[in-house]
């Protein structure tokens, strides 16, 4: 019984062995086979880090506001006899808009010139009748008196007919006619809106610390969806002496030439202050960032031999930096990067130090710094 067992522990044994020794086997050459394995190299795009000048620019939002704009209304209630503008119209300043019914104003108007020149020709009488000293110097005044009060009259009533004969105060477009022929007008009833549209203003507000940085003439693009693609020119033309006490802000106006009057007023507007000094910067592509809430970094790409092959290889190296302004595609570096220096610019978050690359510019992004980027 107790030999059997021994030929059966033996036997177990024995395979055990047999087992364990071709399992080391394998991970032996499994080992091996690891050690000799070559990692490809990751294909990646590159560029390098430049110097470049950066204009310094101030951006704000605002609004266009007319030159010169209001909406004309009667001064005097009357009823409209004639209508000589279309709604839309550009009109000369005196052009005339409207009249109203003056028939009442006109016929005492002749009566009030013929008392006039009634008491002029009495006038004249009494002036030479006091060269002959045949009448009082009281009668002189009382005539002199009676002509000026007669001229006055005439006066008063061309003055309510000018009202009741509305025009343009002022050379611009007109809005849409908001009144009709025959109708009866209140003192005060609107007319149409009337805008002088070329030039136009442009009112924005900055902060007070940028209040050092402006002055008048400066040049200003501003941008507006009503106009896409296309940037406007003008110039700072007044900043306000004083800063709202609630926003620390002060008002800025700019005025540009609004040729085809693509800004109309109340339009919201972009507005970039470009001041006169420039900033010499270190700019990579924004893709090249690897953003992370313990510092943002970038992979910079050195030449270095291979310990294995003797090869030179182009290796990975994480290195920290300190970012600045950011402008369309690119973002300034402060500090971390040398200028020259190569780096990765795509897929930056799929990378580790230390890994072999090749260098595949043939889909590389294209960064701009002013990106348009094509509609969807």
């Amino acid at each position: 019984m107790f030999k059997k067992f021994s030929i059966t522990t033996l036997i177990i044994v024995g395979v055990v062995g047999a087992l364990v020794g071709t399992k080391m086997m394998q991970f032996a050459a499994m080992g091996a086979a690891g050690a000799a394995m070559v990692i490809p190299a990751e294909t990646v795009t590159a560029t390098t880090a430049l110097e470049q000048n950066w204009e310094t620019k101030i951006t704000a939002t605002g609004s266009a506001v007319a030159v010169q704009g209001v909406t004309v209304s009667c001064e005097m209630a009357g009823k409209v006899t004639k209508i000589s503008f279309e709604s839309g119209a550009t009109v000369a300043a005196g052009d005339l808009l409207v009249q109203l019914d003056t028939s009442t104003e006109d016929a005492q108007l002749q009566a009030a010139e013929a008392g006039a020149a009634l008491a002029k020709l009495n006038l004249d009488r009494a002036k030479e009748l006091r060269e002959k000293n045949t009448n009082s110097p009281a009668d002189l005044d009382v005539a002199d008196a009676s002509a000026k009060q007669a001229a006055a009259q005439a006066d008063q009533i061309r003055a309510i007919i000018a009202k009741k004969t509305i025009r343009a105060p002022f050379a611009g477009r007109l809005g849409i006619r908001l009144i009709n022929l025959g109708q009866n007008l209140k003192e005060g009833d609107a007319i149409a809106s009337l805008q002088t549209l070329n030039p136009i203003y442009v009112n924005f507000s900055l902060p007070q610390q940028r209040l050092a940085e402006l002055a008048v003439g400066g040049l200003v693009r501003v941008t507006s969806d009503a106009a896409p693609g296309e940037t406007l020119l003008g110039k700072i033309t007044a900043v306000n002496p004083d800063v709202d006490a609630v926003t620390r802000n002060v008002r800025v106006q700019a005025t540009l030439d609004n040729e085809g009057d693509r800004l109309r007023p109340g339009m919201f507007a972009t507005i970039t202050v470009v001041l006169p000094h420039t900033d010499n910067v270190r700019v990579i592509p924004a893709s090249a960032v690897l953003y992370a809430p313990y510092g943002d970094s970038v992979f910079v790409i050195d030449e270095k031999k291979n310990g294995k092959t003797g090869a030179m290889e182009k290796v990975l190296r994480q290195q920290f930096v300190r970012l600045g302004l950011t402008r369309g595609d690119f973002v300034a570096v402060v500090s971390g990067l040398k200028e020259g220096e190569s780096i990765v610019t795509s897929g930056v978050f799929k990378l580790r130090p230390g890994e072999a690359v090749v260098i595949d510019n043939t889909l590389a992004p294209h960064a701009q710094l002013a990106p348009k980027p094509n509609d969807s």
